[in-house]
Parts: C-alpha cells; sequence; structure tokens
C-alpha cells in the first residue's frame, strides 16, 4: 500500500467512524485531529479512534502517552501505523517509546 493510499485509508476512517461533518479530501495530513485550530476531537473521540484505528488496521495504542504522541495529524498517525507493522523508515523517535 502506497503512502497516499494509506493516509486516505485513514481519513476515510476518521469521517466514516467519528461521523465528521467533512470529506477526506478536506483534512490535511498535518491539520491537527485535537484543538480548536484542527478538526476540534475530543477524549471521546480519541477512544473511538483508537478503536477504530485497532479495527481498521490491526495496531493498538497501548497508553495515553502514546496516544498524545500518535493521534496528532494524519501524518502522525501513518507513520505510527506503519512503525508498528514493521514497514516505515523511521526518522524521529519512535512513537511508541517515552521520550
Amino acid at each position: 500500500m502506497s503512502d497516499g493510499d494509506l493516509r486516505g485509508r485513514i481519513k476515510e476512517m476518521l469521517v466514516k467512524n467519528l461521523m465528521l461533518q467533512t470529506t477526506p479530501d478536506q483534512i490535511g495530513d498535518d491539520l491537527p485531529l485535537f484543538g480548536p485550530n484542527g478538526l476540534g476531537l475530543d477524549s471521546i473521540d480519541a477512544l473511538e479512534l483508537v478503536v477504530s484505528m485497532e479495527k481498521t488496521f490491526g495496531v493498538t495504542v497501548p497508553n495515553s502517552e502514546v496516544a498524545g504522541r500518535a493521534l496528532k495529524t494524519v501524518n502522525t498517525i501513518h507513520d505510527y501505523i506503519l512503525e508498528k507493522r514493521g514497514e516505515g523508515v523511521q526518522t524521529g523517535p519512535k512513537l511508541d517509546k517515552p521520550t
């Protein structure tokens, strides 16, 4: 699966499973998912997102510290999925390890 395809699937998952009032192509790869300057997701959405990631991509998010780093944007979710699948080229610190 290409990077673009995975990012597209992540965006589709966000829209479908979180019932967002937007379309996948309106979500930027670096748009913050949480907070007022992005999609505006909240803690309930975060839980739904973790469950959706496990069902859709087979990756788990073990705790809130990892979630805080991995669930920032579509790009951080993308990198986390590739890291957990062992497919990514690691350019920064591992997302599931404490900093």
